[in-house]
């Protein structure tokens, strides 16, 4: 989605932006482990609930919940869209075959792959199967800036294309909200560390957010050149099916997201387990909460598949107070520093520019949908256009 960001604000501003939601999500998620030690807490929940009471406690349970809770969604609309282009150019593999199937193919690879990897019990165990994902992330980069050079040149660039800033500003850094958060599960990590102590944790987290943001800046960057203002919610929907180079970063694609599900059903599963559970889940039980949060997350993905609005309303709603508000909400009462210490000051800047954000990102998703081409081939794409290397048209 991060193109489509880029679409959204404007390409200069959007970049821009871009570094300063890095910068605020490596500020906070510091700031939320800060948070924790003095508190004595050690779960996001209980962070917020000894410092804002059960009241605090139920809002940020509700945010926790949605933000994996939709972002599973938005994995499954990914692989639908992808994986059925991927099989599309299987030799044999017609458009009336089962495995062009959106709604097929993401109830196979939820039952083959995301249920039992989102069963198991530790996070830590998961760890290879990150670094994998983040193998393939690079490898999406590289197919994406290849096609930067080859397509390029043959996607007309759309009108003020090049427009320093965009009226959607603000709903492109819900999208850019989604693209870098962690906050839910940094508790979860930070535990997971051989050794937790908050030196480690931001050196953990400065390395993290720093690859993120350059690849991010490069994905941003050369997807929204050679399509610009005609980027949409999933990029890859903006490559001819055609396009052998473009397949295989799609393969990539759905793989990466097929491996991301489970870290963000290992959250949704945690709260529902310290709301109704006391913070602990019997075998039975946890078996049972995970079908059930995966079984109505693919329900309401095989009915639904537009991205974009996806991603904007979950970084403008979920998101946004998890990484601006909240963390910064909770250090600024717990903190027995001067009001014009650095961390108060810009703690109270994040928080204040937070709740502009969720604010007015919501009003102007609402009142100014993005229309959503999903599925349909590009106009670039057709015969009476010039093809482009390693590329062949489908019949």
């Amino acid at each position: 989605g991060l193109p489509y960001s880029m679409k959204e604000a404007g390409f200069p501003l959007g970049v821009l932006l871009l570094f300063v939601v890095a910068y605020i999500t490596d500020y906070s998620i510091i700031l939320l482990i800060k948070g924790g030690n003095l508190s004595s807490t050690n779960t996001y929940q209980e962070l917020v609930r000894k410092t804002y009471g059960l009241v605090g406690y139920l809002i940020l349970s509700t945010l926790q919940f949605l933000y994996p809770f939709i972002a599973m969604i938005s994995y499954n609309i990914i692989t639908g869209d992808t994986l059925t282009k991927v099989f599309q150019r299987i030799p044999g593999v017609g458009p009336d075959n089962v495995l062009t199937d959106r709604h097929f193919i993401i109830l196979l690879t939820t039952i083959i792959f995301t249920l039992p990897l989102s069963l198991y019990r530790d996070i830590a165990k998961l760890g290879k199967v990150s670094l994998i994902s983040l193998i393939l992330t690079i490898v999406i980069l590289i197919i994406v800036m290849v096609r930067t050079v080859t397509l390029s040149p043959q996607v007309p660039k759309s009108e003020n294309a090049w427009t320093f800033a965009k009226p959607n500003a603000v709903q492109a850094i819900g999208v850019m909200s989604f693209a870098f958060i962690c906050n839910h599960n940094s508790f979860l990590i930070y535990g997971s560390l051989e050794e937790p102590t908050l030196k480690n944790w931001s050196r953990v987290t400065h390395v993290s957010v720093s690859l993120a943001v350059v690849i991010s800046v490069m994905f941003a960057a050369c997807g929204y050149m050679t399509f610009t203002g005609y980027a949409e919610g999933d990029i890859f929907e903006n490559y001819c099916r055609g396009d052998n180079l473009a397949t295989f970063g799609r393969f990539c694609y759905g793989v990466t997201v097929i491996l991301t599900f489970p870290l963000e059903c290992f959250v949704t599963r945690e709260v529902i387990a310290n709301v109704f559970f006391h913070g602990s889940l019997s075998t039975v039980f946890h078996i049972i909460v995970t079908v059930v949060i995966i079984a109505v997350a693919t329900g309401v993905s095989l009915v639904y598949d537009c991205l974009g609005i996806v991603l904007e309303l979950n970084g403008v709603l979920s998101a946004t107070p998890l990484v601006f508000i909240i963390p910064t909400a909770c250090y600024l009462r717990l903190s027995k520093e001067r009001w014009n210490h650095s961390d108060s000051l810009i703690s109270c800047l994040i928080l204040v520019v937070g709740v502009l954000v969720m604010t007015v990102g919501f009003v102007m998703t609402v009142l100014h949908p993005q229309e959503c081409s999903h599925g349909k081939e590009m106009f670039y794409c057709f015969p009476s256009n010039d093809s482009f290397p390693n590329s062949t048209l489908p019949p």
